[in-house]
């Protein structure tokens, strides 16, 4: 049998195997850089668009850092910045309000209960105050704020959440040292908040923490444990004390009125009787004058009628009546004794016998 070249090189135009394999290898090299390169070019687009692209919130504003440096702010929406991360918007929460508790922790919040701890000792340190009059008071409270520029927010404090509370806590110390315990635990917490509030936000305008303070709320104030029994006491005895000054008070306010109105009334009682007396006196006086001219007019009727009247007043009082005259010689007169008809004959017949 004859001898096939071909057979050791398959390649038609007989050349050599490995010159074949090289420019084999070199063919697979150059498709798989052309991949490469197309994969890379689209790797980096991706990139480029993802990075380019930014959506804040609507309770945020965005705040636009250039290679670190603060160039601007933008507001609610979509954005575009410049890819590779040249351009980062830092998202601030503006519209959001924060809150930041002191001297106890919100540890879960449900539609049921919330529950809190304040066991650490680290809560009971920064919620114990010495008062102004050198009493101590578990002080416990809230602040809330908002930020209301994103710049001072993000680049004048290293750590603005920390000088909060630093600041907070002083200046509810300095406010607390200023009153009296029973001012904190009863009459003055709404002035005790309202003070802490204002001093607080002096101080965090001063350091440029960029933050509103919107409210300041004493969650709660008590003794301390170890002496709570005895001040639960004391202010028994100071409300039983306003108790009784109260009900002292109230007893003086209705005696004192009741007291006026009966002078009152003996007054205007006493004024009505002297009215009564001189218009009596006036009007016995009026009648004793129209009686005297009367009798100027006719002396003698008058005291005839007046003996008459006085005598039948008389007689009417007098019971059993006799009337004898000592000049009258053998006749016996004999008078009605049955009521009111003999009083009338009685005064007839001595009547007829003056005559």
């Amino acid at each position: 049998m004859a001898w096939d070249p071909r057979v050791l090189n398959p390649d038609p135009n007989g050349r050599d195997p490995a010159d074949v394999l090289r420019e084999l290898q070199k063919r697979l090299s150059r498709g798989l850089g052309r991949r490469l390169l197309l994969g890379s070019i689209a790797l980096v687009t991706l990139v480029g668009l993802l990075t380019s692209y930014a959506q804040v919130e609507p309770d945020e504003v965005g705040v636009i850092l250039r290679l670190g440096r603060f160039v601007g702010t933008v507001e609610p929406g979509p954005h575009f910045r410049l890819p590779f991360w040249v351009d980062r918007i830092v998202k601030v929460p503006v519209q959001r309000q924060l809150k930041a508790e002191f001297g106890f922790r919100t540890e879960s919040v449900n539609s049921r209960a919330t529950s809190y701890s304040a066991s650490t000792s680290d809560l009971k340190r920064e919620s114990l105050m010495l008062t102004g009059d050198l009493n101590v008071a578990v002080v416990e409270w809230i602040v809330q704020y908002k930020i209301k520029d994103p710049y001072k927010y993000l680049f004048k404090v290293k750590n603005v959440e920390g000088m909060l509370r630093d600041i907070s806590e002083a200046s509810m110390r300095a406010v607390v040292g200023d009153h009296s315990v029973n001012e904190v635990l009863t009459t003055g917490r709404q002035t005790v908040a309202t003070q802490s509030k204002l001093l607080l936000q002096d101080l965090a305008d001063r350091y440029e923490t960029g933050v509103d303070i919107q409210q300041v709320v004493l969650q709660d104030v008590n003794p301390p444990d170890p002496v709570k029994p005895s001040f639960n006491e004391v202010n028994q005895a100071i409300q039983e004390k306003e108790r009784a000054i109260n009900e002292a008070y109230a007893e003086r306010n209705r005696a004192i009125p009741r007291a006026k109105g009966e002078a009152e009334e003996a007054l205007r009682s006493a004024e009505g009787y002297a009215i009564e007396r001189v218009n009596r006196a006036k009007g016995e006086a009026e009648r004793f004058t129209r009686v005297y001219e009367e009798y100027r007019k006719a002396p003698e009727v008058t005291r005839r009628r007046m003996y008459l009247e006085t005598v039948s007043q008389v007689l009417q009082g007098a019971g059993q009546k006799v009337v004898m005259d000592e000049n009258l010689k053998g006749f016996t007169p004999l008078l009605r004794m049955d009521g009111a008809d003999s009083v009338s004959a009685g005064a007839a017949q001595l009547k007829e016998a003056q005559q």
